[in-house]
């Protein structure tokens, strides 16, 4: 399975190891309605459930923090999410983007499309999200980040 996963989407195993970023989500104006720093770590597990595991520590100037832990199940060339905030899937495209499509469950009636792009040096990426909320557009979210192991 795991070789299967390589092949269908090699460029997802290039965003391995730890990411540092910032996250800025704007409304369809570009009015700034949210940033904050983000710490990811993604991982590929040889054994267990999940084909890709990621972990995130989000932190606010204020103070506030939030922690999450995800997996994701490799099928049909697809990744598949299923968690209490969020269901949907992902796969690459021919160029090496990865897209994904998830379903905002903690966010009634929402749903974002992520565009992610890592840089040939494998050592910065981007991160896009544009938000549908009852099937119109809502706000984006801007994300850059930074390779640190």
């Amino acid at each position: 399975m795991k070789a299967d996963f390589a092949a269908a989407m090699p460029n997802m195993i290039r965003h391995a190891g730890e990411w540092e970023g910032v996250y800025r989500h704007l409304d369809r104006d570009g009015v700034l309605l949210d940033e904050h720093h983000m710490w990811t770590w993604c991982e590929f597990p040889g054994e267990g459930p999940f084909a890709y595991v990621q972990h995130n520590r989000l932190s606010w100037d204020d103070g506030r923090t939030a922690t999450y832990e995800f997996g994701g199940v490799y099928r049909d060339g697809r990744l598949y999410w299923d968690t209490d905030r969020f269901s949907g899937y992902g796969w690459e495209t021919e160029e090496g983007t990865l897209m994904l499509k998830l379903d905002r469950l903690d966010v009634p009636g929402a749903y974002y499309i992520e565009m992610i792009n890592i840089a040939p040096d494998n050592q910065t990426r981007a991160r896009t999200w544009q938000w549908f909320k009852d099937g119109r557009p809502w706000k984006r979210t801007l994300c850059d980040e930074w390779r640190v192991k």
